[in-house]
């Protein structure tokens, strides 16, 4: 049996994990380190396998994808969920696919947002870039400190709360807004329920913290960026098409909107040709909000254990449970 790991980056999960388990059940272990060019590609370099091990939304999973994949017979995906994985089309194919767990903690995703938003606000990228051309101070902005300024979040679940629980640490006034939050639920975190209009006029940084769904995809557009301020930062650690793409890069391109950091776009990985890789007034992350030792360790090791269950014919954590019937 032929199993293969996509899309491992950083080359790092074969030392995440205790794969030996497997190949001494007879299952063969490869790993993908790069992304495929195109759909055809991944068709035609993955026909050989029975099992595929997913990193969370690397490779986009479609239906046109899964029914060029003859010997496919069992998905284990990292993390919870997956928008571009067509779960129907699995079941269809009688595919079972098993998630692991988030993580250990919601902590390695806000920290990162944190990161992002000090980065942009004292230009630190320009800074790091000035120090390895053996520049100084030339071209980087005055800085802005975020004590004693607004922080406004695009949603406020569990991860959105620590955010906010870490802007209040560091002195910001934080407001926030969704769909299904009321002023009770934001009083909690921390946080002062405002309108949609009045997040996006008043603040001098959003942060998106949704998750991506039909109600979320492109949910900040160019009305939302047009209300932003002139020196507002917009901060994007959730999922890049919430975020309309084409909107965004005009309100860079023409100074109405500051500066944007982003780890996370509408493709990934960022094509080397994109322009936001042009523009000075962003901070370019390579989506490495969810990245960390302990993460890639929970991730690795629950798909160890999910192909282990489904040999054993006692699958575990199926998210499409229709398929086993």
């Amino acid at each position: 049996m032929k199993l293969a790991i996509l899309d491992d980056y950083q080359q790092l999960a074969l030392k995440s994990a205790d794969w030996e388990r497997l190949r001494k059940r007879g299952v063969e272990v490869q790993v993908f380190h790069e992304a495929f060019a195109s759909r055809d590609e991944a068709a035609a370099k993955l026909a050989p396998f029975e099992v595929l091990v997913l990193m969370r939304e690397r490779t986009p999973f479609p239906r046109e994808l899964i029914e060029k994949l003859p010997k496919l017979k069992f998905m284990a995906l990292t993390g919870l969920r997956s928008a571009s994985l067509d779960l129907a089309a699995c079941s269809a194919r009688k595919v079972p696919v098993s998630n692991t767990r988030a993580g250990t903690t919601s902590a390695v995703t806000a920290e990162f947002c944190f990161l992002l938003m000090l980065a942009a606000a004292r230009d630190f990228a320009r800074g790091e870039r000035n120090m390895r051309a053996g520049r100084w101070h030339e071209g980087i902005a005055g800085g802005i400190v975020l004590e004693g300024r607004r922080l406004g979040l695009v949603g406020l679940g569990k991860l959105g709360s620590r955010v906010a629980g870490y802007a209040k640490a560091f002195g910001m006034d934080v407001v926030a807004w969704s769909q299904n939050l009321t002023a009770e639920k934001a009083a909690l975190a921390g946080a002062a329920y405002v309108s949609k209009e009045e997040l996006f006029r008043t603040s001098d940084f959003v942060s998106i913290q949704l998750v991506l769904s039909d109600r979320s995809r492109g949910l900040v557009g160019a009305a939302e960026l047009a209300r932003m301020k002139p020196t507002a930062i917009l901060v994007n650690t959730s999922r890049g098409p919430i975020v309309d793409e084409v909107a965004m890069l005009a309100a860079l391109q023409s100074g109405k909107l500051a500066h944007a950091a982003l780890d996370v776009y509408g493709t990934e990985p960022l094509p080397k040709d994109h322009p936001l890789r042009k523009l000075d007034n962003v901070t370019l992350s390579p989506h490495l909000g969810y990245v960390s030792e302990d993460v890639y360790r929970t991730f690795w090791g629950d798909c160890v254990e999910n192909v282990e269950a489904w040999l054993d014919g006692k699958p575990i954590r199926i998210l499409n449970p229709e398929s086993l019937s």
